[in-house]
Protein backbone atom coordinates (compact mmCIF):
# COMPACT_ATOMS: atom_id res chain seq x y z
CA UNK A 1 0.00 0.00 0.00
CA UNK A 2 1.21 3.25 -0.95
CA UNK A 3 1.16 5.65 2.04
CA UNK A 4 2.75 8.63 0.24
CA UNK A 5 0.62 11.04 -1.10
CA UNK A 6 0.94 11.80 -4.65
CA UNK A 7 2.25 15.45 -5.83
CA UNK A 8 -0.94 16.39 -7.93
CA UNK A 9 0.27 18.24 -11.62
CA UNK A 10 -1.84 20.55 -12.87
CA UNK A 11 -2.33 21.00 -16.71
CA UNK A 12 -1.65 24.47 -17.92
CA UNK A 13 -3.89 26.87 -19.48
CA UNK A 14 -2.11 26.44 -23.39
CA UNK A 15 -2.45 22.73 -21.95
CA UNK A 16 -6.40 23.10 -21.67
CA UNK A 17 -7.09 25.14 -24.35
CA UNK A 18 -5.56 22.42 -26.66
CA UNK A 19 -7.26 19.90 -25.62
CA UNK A 20 -10.53 21.97 -25.43
CA UNK A 21 -9.66 22.26 -29.48
CA UNK A 22 -8.71 19.20 -30.50
CA UNK A 23 -12.35 17.22 -28.62
CA UNK A 24 -14.45 20.34 -30.62
CA UNK A 25 -12.34 19.74 -33.87
CA UNK A 26 -11.06 16.02 -34.35
CA UNK A 27 -13.54 13.16 -35.72
CA UNK A 28 -13.63 9.28 -35.68
CA UNK A 29 -11.15 8.95 -38.42
CA UNK A 30 -8.56 11.27 -36.52
CA UNK A 31 -8.97 9.07 -33.65
CA UNK A 32 -8.93 5.86 -34.85
CA UNK A 33 -5.99 6.84 -37.20
CA UNK A 34 -4.70 7.94 -34.23
CA UNK A 35 -5.17 5.28 -31.76
CA UNK A 36 -3.76 2.68 -34.69
CA UNK A 37 -0.64 5.04 -34.73
CA UNK A 38 0.07 5.40 -31.06
CA UNK A 39 0.81 1.58 -30.64
CA UNK A 40 4.23 2.58 -32.36
CA UNK A 41 5.43 3.88 -28.97
CA UNK A 42 3.78 1.14 -26.93
CA UNK A 43 6.09 -0.02 -24.41
CA UNK A 44 5.36 -4.11 -25.27
CA UNK A 45 6.15 -3.56 -29.04
CA UNK A 46 9.14 -1.49 -28.37
CA UNK A 47 10.27 -3.87 -26.04
CA UNK A 48 9.58 -7.40 -28.06
CA UNK A 49 10.90 -4.93 -31.23
CA UNK A 50 14.06 -4.21 -28.92
CA UNK A 51 14.99 -8.07 -27.86
CA UNK A 52 14.69 -9.32 -31.08
CA UNK A 53 17.04 -7.19 -32.30
CA UNK A 54 19.39 -7.82 -29.47
CA UNK A 55 18.90 -11.82 -30.11
CA UNK A 56 19.70 -10.59 -34.03
CA UNK A 57 22.66 -8.88 -33.37
CA UNK A 58 24.53 -11.88 -31.04
CA UNK A 59 26.18 -12.63 -34.55
CA UNK A 60 27.27 -9.17 -35.11
CA UNK A 61 30.65 -7.13 -34.66
CA UNK A 62 31.11 -5.47 -31.67
CA UNK A 63 29.44 -2.23 -32.38
CA UNK A 64 26.29 -3.36 -33.40
CA UNK A 65 25.90 -5.50 -30.18
CA UNK A 66 27.10 -2.22 -28.15
CA UNK A 67 24.28 -0.29 -30.26
CA UNK A 68 21.42 -3.17 -29.47
CA UNK A 69 22.84 -4.12 -25.86
CA UNK A 70 22.19 -0.02 -25.00
CA UNK A 71 18.47 0.12 -27.20
CA UNK A 72 17.50 -2.67 -25.07
CA UNK A 73 18.27 -1.43 -21.48
CA UNK A 74 17.37 1.82 -22.83
CA UNK A 75 13.66 0.47 -23.81
CA UNK A 76 13.64 -1.45 -20.55
CA UNK A 77 14.17 1.11 -18.25
CA UNK A 78 12.20 3.84 -20.33
CA UNK A 79 9.33 1.43 -19.91
CA UNK A 80 9.36 0.55 -16.13
CA UNK A 81 10.26 4.07 -15.48
CA UNK A 82 6.89 6.14 -16.15
CA UNK A 83 5.02 3.26 -14.10
CA UNK A 84 7.26 4.83 -11.38
CA UNK A 85 7.03 8.06 -11.81
CA UNK A 86 3.03 7.81 -11.89
CA UNK A 87 2.99 6.47 -7.95
CA UNK A 88 4.72 9.77 -7.31
CA UNK A 89 2.65 11.78 -9.28
CA UNK A 90 -1.15 12.27 -10.31
CA UNK A 91 -2.76 13.90 -12.85
CA UNK A 92 -6.18 13.53 -14.32
CA UNK A 93 -6.12 13.06 -18.11
CA UNK A 94 -7.64 15.39 -20.52
CA UNK A 95 -9.72 12.57 -22.16
CA UNK A 96 -11.85 12.48 -18.75
CA UNK A 97 -12.54 16.09 -18.83
CA UNK A 98 -14.15 15.81 -21.83
CA UNK A 99 -18.49 14.67 -22.99
CA UNK A 100 -17.85 16.55 -26.59
CA UNK A 101 -14.77 14.79 -26.91
CA UNK A 102 -15.96 11.49 -26.64
CA UNK A 103 -18.92 12.16 -28.36
CA UNK A 104 -16.84 12.85 -31.49
CA UNK A 105 -14.62 9.57 -31.05
CA UNK A 106 -12.27 10.38 -28.32
CA UNK A 107 -11.81 6.61 -26.31
CA UNK A 108 -10.78 6.42 -22.62
CA UNK A 109 -7.25 5.99 -21.93
CA UNK A 110 -5.35 4.37 -19.10
CA UNK A 111 -6.25 4.75 -15.59
CA UNK A 112 -7.89 8.29 -15.11
CA UNK A 113 -5.02 10.22 -12.93
CA UNK A 114 -2.30 8.74 -14.97
CA UNK A 115 -1.31 11.26 -17.18
CA UNK A 116 1.93 12.45 -15.65
CA UNK A 117 4.24 11.68 -17.36
CA UNK A 118 3.23 10.39 -21.06
CA UNK A 119 4.84 6.87 -21.05
CA UNK A 120 4.84 7.33 -24.54
CA UNK A 121 6.98 10.16 -24.78
CA UNK A 122 9.38 8.75 -22.36
CA UNK A 123 10.11 5.83 -24.67
CA UNK A 124 9.77 7.92 -28.00
CA UNK A 125 12.37 10.51 -25.66
CA UNK A 126 15.22 7.64 -25.12
CA UNK A 127 15.08 6.50 -28.74
CA UNK A 128 15.41 10.05 -30.14
CA UNK A 129 18.24 10.44 -27.30
CA UNK A 130 19.67 7.54 -28.55
CA UNK A 131 19.45 8.52 -32.36
CA UNK A 132 21.25 11.56 -32.01
CA UNK A 133 24.36 9.44 -32.73
CA UNK A 134 23.08 8.07 -35.91
CA UNK A 135 23.88 9.72 -39.33
CA UNK A 136 21.93 13.14 -40.27
CA UNK A 137 18.99 11.40 -42.56
CA UNK A 138 18.87 8.19 -39.67
CA UNK A 139 18.07 10.82 -36.65
CA UNK A 140 15.76 12.99 -38.95
CA UNK A 141 13.43 10.17 -39.36
CA UNK A 142 13.72 8.67 -36.35
CA UNK A 143 12.71 12.47 -35.01
CA UNK A 144 9.92 12.91 -37.62
CA UNK A 145 7.95 9.41 -36.35
CA UNK A 146 8.97 9.70 -32.78
CA UNK A 147 7.36 13.18 -32.78
CA UNK A 148 4.53 12.03 -34.81
CA UNK A 149 3.88 9.28 -32.29
CA UNK A 150 4.21 11.65 -29.33
CA UNK A 151 1.39 13.85 -30.89
CA UNK A 152 -0.88 10.97 -31.24
CA UNK A 153 -1.36 10.93 -27.33
CA UNK A 154 -2.25 14.70 -27.54
CA UNK A 155 -4.99 14.12 -30.51
CA UNK A 156 -6.56 11.12 -28.20
CA UNK A 157 -6.09 13.57 -25.30
CA UNK A 158 -4.54 10.63 -23.31
CA UNK A 159 -2.50 13.37 -21.74
CA UNK A 160 -1.61 16.84 -22.05
CA UNK A 161 0.94 17.79 -24.15
CA UNK A 162 2.74 19.70 -21.29
CA UNK A 163 2.88 15.78 -20.22
CA UNK A 164 3.70 14.79 -23.52
CA UNK A 165 6.81 17.44 -23.35
CA UNK A 166 8.24 15.79 -20.12
CA UNK A 167 8.04 12.64 -20.84
CA UNK A 168 10.04 13.52 -23.74
CA UNK A 169 12.90 15.42 -21.35
CA UNK A 170 12.82 11.87 -19.18
CA UNK A 171 13.24 10.10 -21.73
CA UNK A 172 16.46 12.04 -23.25
CA UNK A 173 17.53 12.31 -19.50
CA UNK A 174 17.20 8.54 -18.68
CA UNK A 175 19.04 7.43 -22.41
CA UNK A 176 21.72 9.92 -21.77
CA UNK A 177 22.51 8.45 -17.92
CA UNK A 178 22.35 4.78 -19.36
CA UNK A 179 25.27 5.71 -22.11
CA UNK A 180 28.08 5.79 -18.77
CA UNK A 181 26.37 2.05 -18.11
CA UNK A 182 26.52 0.49 -21.61
CA UNK A 183 29.62 2.83 -23.57
CA UNK A 184 27.15 4.07 -25.99
CA UNK A 185 28.43 6.75 -27.76
CA UNK A 186 31.78 7.10 -25.86
CA UNK A 187 34.17 7.79 -28.21
CA UNK A 188 36.06 4.34 -28.20
CA UNK A 189 32.34 2.61 -29.25
CA UNK A 190 32.49 5.55 -32.17
CA UNK A 191 35.70 4.24 -32.98
CA UNK A 192 35.01 0.56 -33.06
CA UNK A 193 31.91 1.96 -35.53
CA UNK A 194 34.40 2.68 -38.11
CA UNK A 195 36.19 0.02 -38.66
Amino acid sequence: MNTMTPIRVRPTRADVSIANAISHHTGRLTERAAEVATWGADEHIICVLAAGWWVYSRNRNGHERCVANHILLTTLVASVLPHLLKTLFDQERPDRRTIVGHLRGVPFSGKKYDAFPSGHAVHVGALASAASTLPAKQRNLVWSVGAGLVLTRVVLLAHWLSDVAAGLAVGVVLERMLRSVTGYGSKSEMRGAKR
